[in-house]
């Protein structure tokens, strides 16, 4: 796949979560906004509902004073009550009423009218009118009532403050059931205050927070909205968990939002993955070619060799015989090490190695391998020392693969070394662990490097040497052998002093 279909693919798909987070968002908000809507609506309506209960109650108590007072009234009044829908029922229940039996008698006692049928439709009438201007007698007594109730309540209310007109211990409860009746069950705080804004009355309801009231926040009512005076006051009342109801009440898109987080996070998975495959591609495709090139060079000199041997006008001499069976024998033993190499990819491509681990003595192991390579060493004028001090260096490994962990660590400091190389190989005990250090003195690995070194394939610039060869596998293998066998391998290293390498190995016999 290439790399603008790569983008191409990352882009749409980017845009496609664009618009679906956004359509969320907004769909979110417009719930949010509704929510929040119907709650001020029936927070305003509570408010409204309460200071009209107390402005009724108000009246009610000046109309009672005045129906007291004019007892003689109180009969009309309560008649024909207070409310006009009475009149009118008064009114159209007339015709029934004075065709009823008992008004029959009661009307020939007091008027001497008959209702005979004899005097027909005069007689009813003059009943009728006569029975309208009771009626209408009464009303004016009962509006009269009500006139003189509504004149004191004006009267004495001008001048009152609202703390005397008002019993804040009721008003507490009238808000209370009003609020629980229009499905406000929120915990709240709330004020009385004047036009000033001068805190009259408060009270918290369940919120402990009374002390950081948020005038900003607050519903707001006046208390006796129709009065036109100069002591005007006004109930206010904050909710300061409104927010969290309101996001409580929209729990049923939190699982719509999760699964829209989590296609997100594999989406930037996935993305990742492809980066990352991508580069392994390119390491790979540069490892191959790398490679062809390391297994052609052997075998086109043994081409050649091979070819001088058949040609007849090349000398048979003993030395030169001598010479191309030398040549020979390097280049197989140089093919063979490149393809031993590229056999240890395979080892990548499984979770575990098939090891065939043995009971050996680590410091013996260590002890050949020193006398087998410091040839090697020496050749370039450099130095092996070691101290095995590991008390307990039995370790349950694979001798083969062990072998090769050792080995590539010191060939490593060798072909590393720009200089007569140094190297120290120490072995001791930690508790039941048996550490194995390398020490070089050779070019060093560079702080950015150190935590890829392990990686497959890659590999550390090498500044001016130009023939160190190899496909970036060593250190790979050598961890992944040290994974397996349960240990561990750390690296310290400083640029042109040197590199340590310790291996962690637990014991079996302590």
């Amino acid at each position: 796949m290439s790399k603008t279909t790569i983008w191409i693919l990352i882009t749409l798909m980017l845009l496609t979560f664009i618009g679906l987070i956004s359509i969320q968002a907004r769909y979110v908000k417009i719930n949010a906004e509704m929510i929040e809507a119907q709650f001020n609506e029936n927070v305003q309506r509570s408010l409204f509902q309460t200071v009209s209960l107390v402005e009724e109650k108000e009246a009610l108590e000046y109309l009672s004073q005045i129906i007291g007072e004019n007892d003689t009234n109180s009969r009309s009044v309560s008649s024909i009550g207070i409310n006009p829908q009475n009149i009118e029922a008064e009114k159209n229940n007339i015709d029934s009423f004075i065709k009823s039996p008992r008004v029959h008698s009661k009307l020939n006692t007091r008027t001497g009218i008959s209702l005979s049928h004899s005097h027909g439709n005069s007689t009813i009438e003059e009943t009728s009118k006569y029975l309208q201007e009771k009626f209408k007698q009464n009303f004016s007594r009962s509006k009269s009532v009500l006139d003189q109730a509504v004149f004191k309540w004006m009267r004495d209310t001008e001048d009152k403050d609202i703390s005397e007109r008002i019993n804040f211990e009721e008003l507490d409860g009238i808000l209370e059931r009003v609020m629980e009746n229009n499905n406000v069950k929120l915990p709240y705080s709330y004020r009385i205050v004047d036009q000033e804004g001068k805190i009259i009355f408060q009270r918290d309801k369940g919120t402990k927070q009374l002390g950081v009231f948020n005038d900003r926040e607050a519903y707001s009512q006046k208390l006796f909205p129709y009065d036109e005076n100069n002591k005007s006051a006004y109930l206010k009342v904050v909710f300061s968990t409104k927010q969290n109801y309101i996001i409580r009440s929209m729990n049923l898109l939190l699982p719509s939002i999760a699964l829209t987080g989590f296609i997100l996070s594999i989406f930037i998975f996935a993305v990742v993955i492809i980066f990352k495959q991508k580069q392994l591609n390119k390491i790979k495709n540069d490892f191959v070619n790398n490679m062809t090139h390391e297994l052609k060079t052997p075998i086109s000199t043994i081409s050649l060799a091979s070819q001088m041997l058949q040609d007849n006008s090349v000398g048979k001499t003993p030395e030169s015989l001598r010479h191309i069976s030398n040549v020979i024998r390097d280049e197989t033993k140089r093919l063979s090490f490149q393809v031993e190499k590229v056999l240890q990819m395979a080892i990548f491509e499984k979770d575990k190695s098939s090891l065939k681990p043995t009971e050996i003595q680590v410091n013996s192991l260590i002890s050949e391998i020193i006398g087998n390579f410091s040839l090697k060493v020496t050749n370039k004028g450099g130095k092996i020392s070691s101290k095995l001090n590991a008390k307990y260096d039995w370790v349950l490994v694979d001798e083969v693969h062990f072998t090769n962990v050792i080995f590539n660590l010191m060939d490593n400091a060798l072909k590393y070394s720009n200089k007569p190389l140094l190297l120290n190989i120490d072995t001791w005990n930690e508790k039941d662990k048996l550490m194995i250090s390398i020490e070089d003195n050779g070019i060093g690995i560079p702080k950015e490097d150190l935590k890829r070194i392990f990686e497959k394939f890659y590999r550390v610039s090498t500044g001016n040497i130009h023939n160190v060869k190899g496909f970036g596998l060593g250190l790979a293998y050598v961890k992944k052998i040290i994974n397996d066998h349960k240990g561990s391998i750390d690296v310290e290293s400083n640029l042109n002093i040197g590199t340590k390498f310790t291996i962690t190995i637990p014991t079996i016999k302590t």
